[in-house]
């Protein structure tokens, strides 16, 4: 498969759903068993320079025109998953993010309003014939949102100092059973809720996990550090260990241990507060 470019995009991680194949209706189902017989599946750099690709033109293409025939693959105990990219939809609604994100003259800059406004119509028609549905892929800039962390364990971390040799960059990814990362979900805002008032942390946390409940229950969470491994340090990364925190932060709020879990969350602030600066840094 060739490539728009061998630039690495970086600055992006991801939480994916992997569905078993068995999740999906004919003829979809048949479309991924094939595909995932390939030996030249895309990494997500190949979907990133797609994307990068279509705002080169002048006028950009802020969504692609259709959607997305390629999907990651992952065989875990024996079953083949696949998590579709989605690219359209995810598409449509990272534009309706985008204001939330930049000031407006920087959106209108970026994407002038006349291109945003067509794209908002067509997502609207779209939406109406398909009004269940949702992606596999959910992406966090300059950060990895704390709630992600709430679904995974240390012990399921993965580090690789070489990462993907297409790619010639680090990898730092968990990954853990649909029914383990409900599990955690349920626990963690039980220990919130009886911590805390209700709050982002909160809010965010019984977000992703009502979009765990519309994956198949055999599914495969993946946190994936993605290109976000390029903001970090080296040293840091390796060190990085995040998961753990959330982990002991809840635990200290469930036996009520206040001090402890703000000596865990002030790991986590300062750890991500050092990877948020450079986004504005010259």
């Amino acid at each position: 498969m060739p490539k728009v470019s061998s630039l690495i995009v970086p600055y992006a991680a991801y939480l994916r759903v992997y569905e078993p194949l068995a999740a999906f209706p004919e003829p979809e189902r048949g479309h991924w068993t094939r595909y995932a017989r390939r030996t030249d599946l895309p990494s997500y750099q190949d979907e990133l320079r797609r994307s990068l690709a279509d705002l080169l033109p002048s006028p950009p293409v802020p969504v692609p025109v259709h959607e997305s025939g390629d999907a990651f693959v992952l065989e875990s105990d024996g079953v083949v998953c696949v998590c579709p990219w989605r690219t359209r939809l995810r598409g449509w609604r990272a534009l309706e993010e985008l204001p939330e994100d930049f000031p407006e003259p920087v959106v209108d800059a970026l994407l002038p309003p006349v291109l945003r406004h067509q794209a908002a119509q067509d997502y609207e028609r779209w939406l109406a014939d398909h009004p269940d549905a949702r992606p596999w892929i959910r992406t966090a800039t300059w950060q990895v949102p704390i709630n992600w962390f709430v679904l995974v364990s240390d012990e399921e971390r993965e580090y690789d100092k070489g990462g993907d040799p297409r790619e010639a960059a680090p990898v730092l990814r968990y990954r853990t059973p649909m029914a383990q990362a409900r599990r955690r979900v349920a626990r963690g805002l039980r220990a919130l809720r009886e911590a805390m008032d209700e709050g982002p942390l909160i809010d965010g946390l019984v977000d992703v996990g009502r979009w765990l409940e519309e994956f198949h229950p055999r599914s495969v969470v993946e946190l994936d550090y993605g290109g976000l491994v390029h903001a970090v340090p080296a040293g840091a990364l390796e060190d990085d260990h995040s998961a753990a925190d959330v982990a002991e932060g809840i635990d200290a709020l469930r036996h009520g241990d206040g001090t402890a879990a703000g000596a865990a969350y002030g790991r986590l602030v300062e750890r991500w507060r050092a990877v948020r600066d450079r986004r504005s840094a010259n």
